[in-house]
């Protein structure tokens, strides 16, 4: 097999177009939804308790209440996201799916109900959950280890703000999206590596 059949050697932005694309994507919705006019997107948000709403845990980690929420939610999600690209593209848009549908259902069924709740923050803490696990489900490599050291790199750099951002007290803050995105985090994890785990075959008797 060549290196480049490997992909190891892709151009940088080609790895990590997944997540500049659904950045982007974010940026040019907030960008339409203020220029415009008589024009929100945030009714599309995850509305608690709503059969409707339920379409949220689709449309939600796209959409922001202002530029400061979407300003906040970028740089993390850039950086945590880019660290899940640099494996695998397949591997980003599959965890951001898991994390989106757990994070969406728990939301929906825990927040208050008539609840709307928009932002990527959930994604983000997904993000921050799933590398933190993968470094316990993943099988025996010569990566394991420099997957242990991120772990603890992150949880020396987010730890206190992810573990902030899961207080029920704080108004405008949905904990419930935190909690339940990082529960996402670690089932994608789980999920995920539990399937790429090589089989050990026992030899015959």
């Amino acid at each position: 097999m060549s290196i480049s059949e490997t992909g190891t050697h892709r151009p940088i932005l080609r790895r990590l177009s997944p997540v500049v694309i659904l950045l982007a994507a974010m940026w040019l919705i907030h960008f339409v939804d203020f220029v415009l006019p008589f024009v929100t997107f945030t009714g599309l948000g995850l509305l608690s308790w709503s059969v409707p709403g339920m379409l949220g845990i689709l449309t939600a980690p796209l959409l922001h209440a202002g530029w400061p929420h979407l300003l906040s939610n970028t740089v993390p999600f850039l950086i945590l996201g880019a660290l899940i690209c640099w494996e695998s593209g397949r591997r980003f848009w599959t965890a951001t799916a898991i994390i989106a549908l757990v994070g969406g259902l728990g939301t929906w069924l825990v927040a208050v109900p008539g609840t709307l709740t928009v932002g990527a923050s959930g994604l983000v803490f997904g993000y921050f959950a799933y590398l933190i696990a993968r470094a316990f489900f993943a099988p025996k490599s010569p990566h394991r280890l420099g997957w242990l050291v991120l772990a603890v790199i992150l949880g020396l750099v987010y730890g206190g703000a992810m573990l902030q951002g899961l207080a029920p007290w704080q108004f405008g803050v949905s904990w419930q999206g935190h909690l339940f995105g990082a529960i996402g985090g670690v089932v994608a994890a789980w999920l995920l590596y539990r399937r790429s785990a090589p089989k050990v075959l026992g030899a015959a008797g």
